[in-house]
C-alpha cells in the first residue's frame, strides 16, 4: 500500500484540516499583535487574555493555526532546557539554573492542566522520557549523562540496565536506558487546534491566510494591510527566515516522521511499551517516537536536515530515502514490526539558533518581542515562553521574567554558502560517528566530537 506523504502531517490528516478562518480584512489597530499561530503565539495570547481580558490581541498566521511545527512534531511535552543548562551556569549561577529546570518541570504539568481545564482532548498521557543505548559508545554517553543529571535537583533521571529497560520497552539490542518522569505524550494537532479555539472564545482575533512580510517597531505589514500595535511579537519558529531582516536569525532545520498502521495486541505483547513513555536514543543523529493513543508507532528522525538558502518545505513532503531509512530503523528497534505497514510520512521545520538554545524576550524601547529557537523541544517550552511573554508585555517582574533565557541575544547564522556547508559537515560527521560506533567503536567517535565543535552545540 502506498504511503500517504506530506499533506502537512499525519496528525492533521487524522484530525481533518480545519475550516479556514478569514484573512485580515484590512489595516487595524491592536494592543498586541502576534505573528504566528503556533503554540508560542497561541499560548501568549491565552495568558494575556486571562490576565487582561480587555486587551485587544490580534494573531496573524500565514496558513492556518498549527500549520508549522506545532502540528507536525513528535508529540513530546518534555522538560528539557533547550541547549542544556551548563551555558547559563557561568552567567547566572547555580540557583538560577535550578529555578529554570523547576520551571520546565512545572510547565509539563501546566500544559496537561490547561488542556484538562479547557476541555482539550489531545490524548495527553504522562509516561516520562525513555532514552535507550544500544552500543558501547552510546552506553558511555548514557552513563555520563546520568551522572551529570544526578548532580542537579529536579532532574529525577533513573539509570536502567538492559533487563530493566526491556521490561518497559523491548528495543532490540538495547544495553540500557534512562528514564525520567517529566514528559507527556500528546497529539500535537489536537492540542494546537483546541488551543486556537480557546483563544478565539477569549476574544482574540485570529486571521489566517495572512503572511507577514515585515515586522518593524509598532507594526506588522502584510499584503492585506498593516496591523499597528505598541507590542509586536514574532512567534514564527522555523518560518522566521521568510521574514525580511530575519533571514539568518534561526536556521530552519528539517525533521521527518513516519507512522505505522495500528498494531495488534500480539505485537504490543512483544514490544511492551504500556506506560506511554516517549522513546529516544543516544545516537548522534537521534530518533524520537511515541506510542499513539490509537496504538500506532510515530517514529521520527533527520532526513535532509537543511535546504540551501534557508528554504522551507511547506507541504511536508518527505523524500523516499528518508522514509526508507526511518522504516529500517523502526524495524531494527522492533523486529516484530517487520510486516507492519507504514501509513503516513511527513516533514516539518524547527528553528535553530546559532548556539542551539531557545530565547524569549521583549524590547520595551521598540515594543518588539520574540520567542523560539526550540530545536525540537517546543511542545512544553512554548508554554513557558507564552507565560513569560505575557508577563513581559504587562511589565510584571516575576519568577518567569527572571529566568536566564529571558532577553538573551544570539549572533546570526553565517551567510551562504557557509551555512549550507556547515550543516552538511555537521550531519555527515554525526552519521559517520554513528556508523563507527554501531560497527564496534567502544567510545564516542572523534568525528562526532568534531561535528559538535563545528555546530557550537
Amino acid at each position: 500500500m502506498a504511503v500517504s506523504n506530506g499533506q502537512v502531517s499525519f496528525w492533521w490528516q487524522q484530525l481533518g484540516l480545519p475550516q479556514a478562518r478569514p484573512a485580515l480584512p484590512g489595516s487595524m489597530d491592536a494592543d498586541v499583535c502576534i505573528v504566528g499561530a503556533g503554540f508560542t503565539g497561541l499560548w501568549t495570547a491565552y495568558y494575556l487574555k486571562k490576565a487582561q481580558p480587555d486587551a485587544r490581541v490580534v494573531i496573524l498566521e500565514a496558513r492556518f493555526a498549527g500549520y508549522g511545527a506545532s502540528g507536525r512534531n513528535g508529540g513530546w511535552c518534555v522538560n528539557s532546557i533547550t541547549g542544556g543548562r551548563e551555558r547559563y551556569l557561568a552567567s547566572h549561577g547555580r540557583q538560577a539554573v535550578i529555578d529554570f529546570q523547576q520551571a520546565m518541570n512545572d510547565t509539563v504539568d501546566e500544559v496537561i492542566g490547561v488542556a484538562a481545564t479547557e476541555g482539550i482532548d489531545a490524548g495527553i498521557r504522562k509516561g516520562g522520557e525513555f532514552i535507550v543505548a544500544y552500543n558501547a559508545a552510546q552506553a558511555g554517553r548514557m552513563r555520563a549523562f546520568h551522572a551529570e543529571e544526578s548532580e542537579w535537583p529536579g532532574t529525577d533521571v533513573e539509570l536502567l540496565g538492559a533487563d530493566q529497560a526491556a521490561e518497559r520497552i523491548a528495543v532490540a539490542g538495547a544495553v540500557g536506558a534512562t528514564w525520567q518522569p517529566h514528559c507527556a505524550r500528546v497529539n500535537p494537532a489536537k492540542l494546537v487546534s483546541g488551543l486556537a479555539a480557546v483563544v478565539e472564545r477569549l476574544g482574540v482575533q485570529l486571521f489566517e491566510g495572512t503572511p507577514v512580510t515585515e515586522i518593524t517597531a509598532g507594526q506588522a505589514r502584510t499584503e492585506q494591510g498593516v496591523v499597528r500595535a505598541p507590542v509586536v511579537i514574532r512567534a514564527t519558529e522555523g518560518f522566521t527566515a521568510n521574514i525580511r531582516s530575519e533571514h539568518r536569525t534561526w536556521l530552519p532545520m528539517n525533521s521527518s516522521m513516519i507512522v505505522t498502521e495500528p498494531l495488534p495486541a500480539s505485537i504490543w505483547d512483544q514490544i511492551g511499551w504500556h506506560g506511554a513513555e516517549t522513546l529516544g536514543d543516544y545516537a548522534h543523529v537521534y530518533m524520537y517516537a511515541q506510542r499513539t493513543a490509537d496504538d500506532r508507532i510515530a517514529f521520527g528522525g533527520r532526513g535532509i536536515p537543511y535546504r540551501y538558502g534557508s528554504r522551507v518545505d511547506a507541504d511536508g513532503l518527505t523524500q523516499q530515502a528518508t522514509i526508507d531509512s526511518l522504516t529500517a530503523l523502526l524495524r531494527r528497534f522492533f523486529p516484530a514490526t517487520a510486516e507492519t505497514g507504514i501509513d503516513h510520512a511527513w516533514s516539518g521545520v524547527l528553528g535553530v539558533p546559532r548556539d542551539w538554545a531557545a530565547t524569549v524576550g521583549l524590547d520595551h524601547r521598540t515594543g518588539l518581542g520574540w520567542a523560539g529557537g526550540y530545536v525540537g523541544t517546543g511542545v512544553a517550552t512554548t508554554n513557558l515562553a507564552g507565560r513569560t511573554l505575557a508577563d513581559l508585555i504587562l511589565q510584571r517582574d516575576t519568577s518567569l521574567t527572571r529566568l536566564p533565557w529571558v532577553g538573551r541575544r544570539v549572533r546570526k547564522w553565517e551567510p551562504e554558502p557557509l551555512r549550507w556547508l556547515g550543516v552538511q559537515a555537521i550531519y555527515a560527521g554525526y552519521r559517520a560517528g554513528d556508523r563507527q560506533e554501531q560497527n564496534g567503536r567502544p567510545t564516542t567517535a572523534p568525528i562526532a566530537k568534531l561535528a559538535d565543535l563545528i555546530s557550537g552545540h
